[in-house]
């Protein structure tokens, strides 16, 4: 990637507001039902924001320009690309993380607000980002709808959501009525009946099913592909075999085998349409 003008240029390491001391369902129904956010920055989510900086401009030296964080959870999104943008915003449907958000990135236009019904107009954002947000919402067309309805024409949309051939659903699953945290393997290989009585608190996407949902819109796809995790938290505990495997899974992106990653890597730009 070519270096930026120092306006653009990444800052240090973002640091995070401890989420311990707020009152944060971690592990129980909430955490089910909408998923937790990432409170700390490690190498997986540096990685992803080479991501989106690359795919999100066709200029690697340009602002990002007026930026959206669509559920933006406890801010880590929304500071780490506030260096690149001319405004930042975030919208996120849990006060709490909102609470943490605003510590994180004072200097963000924070709203809370549900991803299918955003509160701006259409055409006001350069670049939004949905960041393993669709999975989780109550109607995942409309927030589809709703992140090309303020996007200007030549914007872009950078989308990680969980890919349905991963080997593990990572949101855990319900068993007799019981909510079981972690990662849980094979479930999404299973029938969609099956495989959504057992995780029927979140959405995870076929590559023709995610692009699907674009149907219809001014859009034009741009990139799609699928990312294997970051493995932060195997590295801490293991970190021989967390490097291994990291250097093998990411060598298995550049083949056909990228289709078994964590997570699709949608990118969409919107097309100017005549009224």
């Amino acid at each position: 990637m070519r270096r930026l003008p120092s306006r653009y240029r990444r800052t240090s390491s973002c640091t995070m507001a401890e989420p311990a001391r707020h009152p944060i369902d971690l592990h129980g129904e909430r955490a089910a039902r909408r998923g937790n956010p990432s409170f700390v920055w490690r190498a997986g989510q540096d990685r992803r924001l080479d991501l989106i900086l690359r795919w999100a401009r066709p200029n690697p030296s340009a602002s990002l320009g007026r930026v959206l964080v669509d559920g933006c959870g406890v801010g880590m999104y929304v500071q780490a690309l506030a260096p690149y943008a001319e405004a930042i915003y975030g919208i996120d449907i849990e006060a709490e993380h909102l609470e943490l958000a605003s510590r994180n990135a004072p200097q963000a236009q924070l709203q809370l607000a549900a991803a299918e019904r955003l509160p701006y107009a259409e055409n006001s954002f350069d670049t939004v980002l949905s960041h393993e947000v669709l999975e989780h919402v109550a109607d995942d067309r409309a927030a589809i709808a709703e992140i090309v309805r303020v996007l200007k024409p030549g914007g872009r949309a950078v989308i990680f959501a969980p890919n349905r051939l991963y080997p593990f659903e990572t949101h855990g699953h319900y068993w007799r009525g019981v909510y079981h945290f972690g990662n849980t393997p094979l479930i999404n290989y299973l029938p969609n009946r099956v495989r959504n009585w057992l995780a029927p608190h979140v959405r995870a996407y076929w590559p023709a099913g995610l692009r699907r949902h674009f149907l219809g819109l001014p859009v034009r796809i741009l990139h799609h592909t699928q990312i294997f995790p970051g493995y932060d938290n195997l590295i801490r505990r293991r970190p021989t075999l967390g490097r291994w495997l990291r250097r093998i899974t990411y060598a298995l992106e550049q083949s056909p085998l990228t289709l078994f990653g964590i997570s699709h890597l949608l990118v969409v730009e919107k097309v100017a349409t005549d009224r």
